[in-house]
């Protein structure tokens, strides 16, 4: 699945998956773009990236903020003359029953993990439109499918995030533009780590529900945004796919048996 001469953009690319997509874009030969807000963390992945011989660079950027991700859009398409693989990959969460969730705390999940992807697409799609080419990957949730406790603003946000997906798969297709979205189960990041070592028993229990036995690895999610950013995926558009280990295909009254 290589991607020589392809420019592609990641957001949240500083850490755990957005880090990992950007280095496996890059290794199949893409020019790697990544965005977030912690410069620190950004420079380290491009350290990283220039030690295994990959072009990355970074930008900080606030991916809710839509003259932020215009300037990224204008100085991606400056030094590299193109676009042509987006991932919307920054994310939020904020837990809380919903009786107790202050509209702040909302609009800062969904600016995130709504919000940012439209005016991400949107700038990038302009682009793409133009070239009459593109691939846009967004990162959803299986908590956009099924509700996760105290992750109302989470769930209703990448529950949106699929819906926008389809909307732009249909509505670029004429533009030969393929818009999906992959959507992890529990992944083995830095959060899920901490969760671990402060719960071990809980973390225990959630992994036995699972199919597979297992977390996924953040390359697990990676491979599956490959696929859909290469020529392999062509024939692909408006379609989610599930990185979870066969978690939502459990009827949950008989995951017990499992």
């Amino acid at each position: 699945m290589r991607l020589e001469d392809k420019v592609a953009i990641v957001t949240g690319g500083g850490r755990g998956i957005g880090k990992t997509i950007a280095l496996t874009l890059m290794r199949e030969g893409a020019k790697v773009v990544i965005v977030g807000r912690t410069k620190s963390d950004l420079d380290r992945v491009v350290e990283e990236a220039g030690a295994a011989g990959g072009q990355m660079e970074a930008m900080r950027v606030d991916v809710s903020n839509e003259t932020e991700i215009e300037e990224m859009v204008g100085e991606t398409v400056k030094r590299f003359g193109k676009i042509d693989i987006l991932v919307n990959n920054a994310g939020a969460v904020i837990m809380s029953p919903a009786e107790k969730m202050s509209t702040e705390q909302w609009d800062a999940v969904v600016d995130v993990n709504l919000k940012a992807p439209f005016l991400c697409s949107r700038a990038v799609g302009k682009e793409m439109i133009k070239r009459r080419s593109g691939k846009i990957i967004n990162i959803s949730s299986r908590g956009g499918h099924s509700v996760i406790p105290l992750s109302a603003s989470y769930g209703a946000s990448k529950a949106g995030l699929q819906m926008l997906t389809k909307a732009l798969a249909v509505e670029w297709g004429k533009y030969n533009i393929n818009v999906n979205s992959v959507s992890p189960g529990v992944t083995e990041t830095g959060m899920f780590a901490k969760f671990r070592a402060d719960r071990p028993e809980e973390a225990k229990a959630r992994e036995d529900k699972i199919p597979l036995k297992r977390v996924n690895q953040p390359e697990d999610v990676a491979n599956a945004v490959l696929f859909l950013a290469s020529s392999d995926a062509d024939k692909i558009t408006g379609e989610d796919i599930g990185v979870d280990g066969g978690m939502l295909s459990v009827h949950p009254g008989y995951v017990h048996m499992l």
